[in-house]
């Protein structure tokens, strides 16, 4: 299903496969104004809040790993259908949450769902474009992707302001019903059911096992999972940073998310036309190791205490600047050597992404101490962790894989 398309057709994908992508991050960046309220609401504090943002992420990492076999074995469709109907559901129990707790638990729910949607777009991806091309769709992905934070926390500040924050759930729970409509109707079907494939636990975990054994998979995966972090722990400590450090209203403080996301946005449109002229290994390197300084350049004036608001803004729009080169070559990266078992592979990798973002979320969350420097910590050492991880792993790799033939290493039984 790889042969060329017109224009218009790939575009289309193009955009059903970015709004399934953006889900996740649309529910993550929409409820962020709102730490405050819903605080209030539940007779907590902005920083337990953040909990439920952290389940949120521990959702999403766990969720992925069952739908990678279940993308597999009945094809991409199927099982999309089902975790957008368990999000739509999630997202309405949110609005009649009256406690922390409840809260926490039907985000958690509410991840799971969302997560069929990240891993199926990631393994349509393989499934429907060259290997050649997949970092270019992969940066394409990232526009619509990168519309999240730019809308997200403005329309959930406004909305939270006028309308109070379960409102944003209301919201949440129609772009799910949307996005399950257009896949319904418009989306193909990508993968033929494998039905010599087993869902008994020993050959999933054998198949998962092939694809972690694959060097290409696990350096690019863990470089990725670990630069992404940065924004994990970003995304986690920025409310508390702007609104309660800086005392920013939750209008302001979405107005700055979404300007900060301009960065992102636009580097990585910047990475598809630079992949004309260089490799995606060679971008890769070039945007960690920025990210890396950057992060330390942040890390130290922070420390120091050297930076008020608007450096603060431009540190963090340098870092997320970095990310956008680093993100799209390393989803090509790691998917590349796979065909057949594509769904796993982009299950495994968005687990391994989202478990270290989670941990980066709720780093942020235990250790915050009313200053920035948790986050930025986080940030600068999730950067440097993960140039270290590329120059260890490209040593094992050899020739990676990107226009050659796909392996194919799938365990039936």
């Amino acid at each position: 299903m790889q042969e060329e398309m017109p224009t218009k057709k790939y575009f289309f994908l193009i955009l059903i496969l970015g709004t399934l992508t953006a889900l996740g991050p649309f529910s993550i960046d929409m409820y962020l104004p709102g730490f405050e309220a819903i605080a209030l609401d539940l007779h907590t504090t902005s920083v337990k809040v953040g909990f439920s943002l952290s389940s949120y992420f521990i959702g999403i990492s766990a969720g992925q790993l069952l739908y990678g076999p279940l993308l597999d074995r009945f094809g991409r469709k199927k099982p999309l259908y089902i975790g957008l109907t368990l999000y739509i559901l999630a997202s309405i129990g949110c609005i009649t949450a009256r406690t922390l707790d409840a809260l926490v638990v039907l985000r958690f729910f509410q991840a799971i769902g969302s997560c069929a949607a990240a891993v199926a777009s990631v393994a349509m991806v393989r499934d429907l474009f060259p290997v050649k091309d997949s970092a270019k769709v992969f940066s394409l992905l990232m526009l619509v992707v990168g519309a999240s934070p730019m809308i997200a926390p403005t329309v959930g500040g406004y909305v939270t302001t006028a309308f109070g924050w379960q409102t944003v759930f209301i919201i949440l729970a129609g772009m799910g019903i949307l996005i399950l409509l257009a896949c319904i109707f418009f989306l193909p079907e990508s993968y033929h059911p494998d039905v010599n494939m087993s869902l008994k636990p020993g050959p999933i975990i054998m198949n998962f096992l092939a694809v972690i054994r694959e060097p290409q998979f696990y350096t690019y995966a863990l470089t990725g999972a670990l630069a992404f972090s940065g924004l994990f722990a970003y995304v986690s400590g920025s409310p508390v940073m702007f609104m309660d450090i800086f005392h920013l209203s939750k209008n302001a403080y979405g107005w700055i998310f979404a300007g900060l996301s301009v960065g992102f946005i636009g580097s990585s449109q910047l990475n598809s036309l630079l992949l004309r002229r260089y490799s995606s290994n060679q971008i890769i390197i070039v945007g960690l190791i920025c990210q890396a300084i950057t992060g330390i350049i942040f890390l130290i004036g922070t420390y120091l205490n050297w930076y008020g608001l608007p450096a603060t803004i431009v540190m963090l729009f340098l870092f997320l600047c970095c990310l956008g080169f680093v993100n799209p070559n390393a989803s090509a990266l790691s998917i590349a050597p796979f065909k057949k078992n594509a769904g796993s592979a982009a299950a495994l990798m968005g687990a391994l992404q989202m478990s270290i973002g989670a941990l980066a979320s709720v780093g942020v969350s235990l250790f915050n101490t009313n200053t920035a420097l948790p986050m930025v910590s986080i940030m600068a050492g999730s950067a440097i962790l993960g140039v270290l991880t590329l120059v260890i792993g490209r040593k094992q790799i050899g020739h990676p894989v990107v226009m050659q033939k796909e392996r194919e290493s799938v365990v039936v039984h």
